[in-house]
């Protein structure tokens, strides 16, 4: 299979891990030797009830019955998406009513810039440096990182950036701003929390201007920081929230949420002003219900909290700085990025898996599914402190 998948499977980078995957099960992944591997990154945080939950197997199982895709996105009412974006209304404040349900989480961010546009009739969009919002072209706009992004210009035009938690950048923010489009924790730049009520003041700098303020939840998003979305820890309320990733449960997904009234500005002028043909996917919707109820209803995301105090307590060695991030959104910040790729490589030998982040190369990921139990964290943080040990004495 290896050699099949390097011939005939495009590759993302020249050097992928490449574990065969045979099947996976809670917090583990089984390689076609049967090894088991302790998941530490959920599939990049994909995947908040672990694998193969057995409520969202079934619902996927229950859908599959009754029927697949039918027709393009918002023609017809099928019950999966409909419920699901009325649980979602339903664990939000106002003024949030209505989600646009997508195949991505950059999908998602493609049609909240156009509402922005479309509901201001302004066209400038602020993002913040070492910003990660995806990676079509769009989304690409929005990134703060040019490294990335220099062999696919140009790019959408008007576009500015301001410096994460810099106060003073927010003069920036003026009457020609469509939208200030914010990870409410930066991902791809270490798992940066927002400081000294940072979202807050871009708030208010939003209304004073008239632009709209859209917060990209997909990564800190269902339940990963102790609640259903980030934005609730900081005293903030956007205009336009995105999400994606552990909506899903595993299964592709991306949705925009906001008030009927900017919403429905995509129905005219012009008519279908955005389309998916598989947005709102019956089978993805179901398993994205069974995930969202069972993070609602259940314990696990005040667990959260408690499981982020469990792997700090453990997680304490002299080549750790710094553990960043809230809840089971955690990167280790370590000496050198040499020290990271050894312990990356070497927990995946052992039984570990750990990943990168996309900007920090001194950062670990440790995303683990919501579901992880107090035993596997102490087992996985012992992993990393002996690799660690070995690293230092060598």
């Amino acid at each position: 299979m290896i050699s099949d998948f390097f011939k005939y499977q495009a590759q993302t980078s020249t050097h992928p891990l490449a574990m065969e995957v045979s099947h996976a099960s809670g917090s583990y992944i089984y390689d076609t030797s049967n090894k088991r591997y302790l998941d530490f990154v959920a599939g990049v945080s994909a995947c908040p009830l672990g694998h193969n939950h057995p409520k969202v197997v079934s619902a996927i199982k229950t859908q599959l019955d009754k029927y697949m895709h039918v027709m393009v996105y918002g023609e017809y009412a099928q019950q999966p998406a409909v419920e699901l974006t009325k649980l979602i209304a339903k664990q939000l404040p106002a003024p949030f009513e209505k989600t646009y349900l997508t195949n991505s989480g950059t999908e998602a961010i493609e049609g909240a810039l156009k509402l922005a546009r479309r509901a201001t009739g302004r066209s400038e969009f602020i993002a913040a440096k070492t910003a990660y919002h995806g990676n079509t072209m769009g989304s690409m706009s929005v990134m703060g990182y040019e490294e990335r992004k220099q062999a696919f210009r140009p790019l959408i035009p008007d576009v500015r950036f301001i410096q994460f938690n810099v106060e003073e950048d927010l003069n920036l923010i003026t009457c020609k701003t469509a939208c200030v489009i914010l990870e409410t924790i930066q991902g791809g730049a270490g798992f940066i929390e927002p400081q000294d009520d940072y979202l807050a003041k871009v708030r208010a700098r939003c209304h004073e201007v008239g632009a709209l303020l859209i917060l990209d939840e997909i990564q800190p998003g269902i339940g990963r920081t102790g609640k259903l979305f980030g934005f609730e820890n900081y005293n903030c309320i956007p205009d336009i929230i995105v999400s994606g990733k552990g909506l899903g449960g595993g299964m592709p997904i991306g949705a925009f949420t906001t008030s009927s009234a900017l919403m429905d500005l995509l129905q005219d002028k012009p008519k279908l002003g955005h389309i998916t043909t598989f947005g709102g996917h019956p089978v993805i919707a179901a398993s994205a219900l069974a995930t969202l109820k069972e993070i609602t209803e259940t314990n696990l995301m005040a667990e959260a909290l408690e499981k982020e105090a469990l792997f700090k307590k453990h997680l304490v060695h002299s080549l750790i700085s710094e553990i960043r991030g809230k809840g089971l959104m955690l990167a280790l910040i370590l000496p050198t990025p040499d020290i990271v790729n050894q312990l990356i490589l070497t927990a995946q030998d052992r039984g570990l898996i750990l990943f990168w982040l996309l900007f920090e190369p001194k950062a670990v990921r440790i995303t683990p599914p919501l579901t992880v139990s107090n035993e596997e964290i102490i087992e996985g943080c012992q992993v990393i402190l002996d690799i660690l040990d070995e690293i230092q004495s060598s």
